[in-house]
């Protein structure tokens, strides 16, 4: 049963934020430090990606536990109420999570996700990821250019 009346309930999701969340913005902070120079919600690329390396093609999403379902076949009978409406609209959340990669990967993309558990215990763990990607990315580039 929710704690909440229908109204505080509806209040609380419209503050969720869809760009520049904490562990978002967590993220950016660390690969900035780290001298990477990025583009951010980038709306012409499929999916619009929270960071994104335009020339070597690498997009990079920061996705929630809740909204993308984390461990989602042992969390989605966490629900009490309106199951109804939520394990299908988070399913579908999961499953176009899944159509992004797809598509910007047969565009060429390198698509990288991370959940904000990752970022929040160890953001260093994921810019080294990212750092890799984007000095592999950068030799693919260098070798098809000669």
């Amino acid at each position: 049963m929710d704690r909440l009346t229908p109204a505080q309930r509806r209040k609380n999701m419209q503050h969720v934020r869809n760009k520049d969340s904490q562990i978002e913005l967590k993220l950016r902070r660390a690969l900035w430090h780290a001298g990477f120079r990025y583009r951010k919600n980038v709306r012409e690329i499929f999916g619009c990606p929270d960071v994104v390396f335009l020339r070597l093609k690498i997009a990079v999403f920061c996705d929630s536990e809740f909204w993308h379902g984390f461990d989602w076949e042992n969390r989605k009978h966490d629900f009490k109420s309106r199951q109804d409406f939520w394990i299908p609209k988070i399913e579908r959340n999961i499953a176009r999570d899944r159509e992004v990669n797809e598509h910007l990967s047969a565009e060429g993309w390198t698509v990288l996700r991370f959940f904000g558990k990752q970022i929040k215990s160890n953001v260093d763990e994921c810019v080294r990821i990212i750092s890799e990607t984007v000095a592999r990315r950068k030799s693919e580039v260098r070798s098809c250019t000669k």
